[in-house]
């Protein structure tokens, strides 16, 4: 099962971190940039290929302390076919370097639409005798704001490929709270989206316990991060919000079980961005400055979570 692959890897690396892979363009380093504008020209395609780069880079710099990353797609996207390219190959590159990959997509809809978001993240689409996975991701963050029928090919595929997702439960964004903290019934939209998700991961759980379906669940949240953690025992977390965000590894530890485990944290800008906070102009040292930041990250977490 995928989220046994994911235990397994953050058990051997003794660490519950996920690296996301947010390549903005505020975090590319300009020795980068401006090597493939040399070759491209100011083109979609010298930023993709800048991306590219740099995220091999962090990962190369990583691979042997995360167990995770996390590529947002929006950060590729905003680059057009070239950025899609860059998202394909960084994946690859991840899983090569015996990375889980967690494509950060926010994907949600209904029928065959969602069939297809489902098949192009995580499974495989068939062109004449010949069947291709076009992302092959290992997990998938989902929307499930469209109820059961915009989950349901997801959970297909979670069945048919080993594969995860993580439902979008408590966002850590500060205005979460004007949709996912509203009274439904008796309890809370966020309560009522996690008890759909619990159900539908009920039969896919794995060997230490936690579901294919995970929770997305905001560090910045501690409270509600506690109570989920409490009623959802069977529920593995991704947890945004720490480092950039402001929140701290003492918060998190609520997140996890009394075996230290049951979440994995994301650290983005924090990571990857980390060259900026050394007094770099060019930022040519980003690969040591980010493993450097993932190493106090997981420190810091070892202290309170595992």
């Amino acid at each position: 099962m995928s989220i046994n692959q994911l235990i397994s890897k953050i058990i051997s690396k003794s660490n519950p971190t996920v690296a996301g892979l947010d390549p903005s363009p505020s975090v590319i380093p300009p020795c980068i940039l401006e090597k493939h504008i040399g070759e491209y020209g100011c083109t979609l395609k010298a930023a993709a290929e800048s991306v590219l780069e740099f995220n091999r880079g962090i990962i190369d710099a990583l691979h042997d302390i995360v167990p995770a990353v996390k590529p947002q797609s929006a950060f590729y996207e905003m680059y057009g076919p070239d950025g899609i390219d860059a998202l394909k190959k960084t994946i690859e590159y991840a899983k090569l370097k015996n990375l889980y990959v967690i494509a950060d997509a926010k994907r949600g809809d209904i029928g065959s639409t969602a069939e297809a978001y489902a098949a192009a993240y995580l499974g495989k689409i068939k062109i004449g005798d010949t069947e291709i996975s076009p992302f092959d991701a290992d997990s998938l963050t989902v929307n499930a704001y469209l109820g059961s029928d915009g989950v349901k090919p997801f959970l297909d595929i979670c069945k048919d490929r080993k594969k995860s997702i993580f439902i979008l439960v408590k966002t850590s964004n500060p205005s979460s709270s004007e949709f996912q903290d509203l009274i439904a019934g008796t309890r809370t939209v966020y309560r009522a989206v996690a008890e759909k998700a619990s159900a539908w991961g009920s039969d896919l759980i794995g060997e230490y316990g936690y579901s294919e379906v995970g929770f997305v669940v905001g560090a910045t949240y501690p409270g509600q991060l506690m109570e989920l953690r409490r009623n959802y025992q069977n529920t593995f977390f991704l947890v945004p919000g720490y480092g950039a965000q402001g929140a701290k590894a003492q918060d998190l530890a609520v997140a996890f079980d009394r075996r230290g485990l049951g979440a994995i944290v994301n650290s983005s800008r924090g990571i990857i961005g980390a060259w900026k906070n050394t007094g770099s102009k060019d930022g040519s040292n980003y690969t040591d400055a980010a493993r450097e930041a993932a190493a106090a990250m997981k420190k810091d977490l070892e202290t309170y979570c595992i």
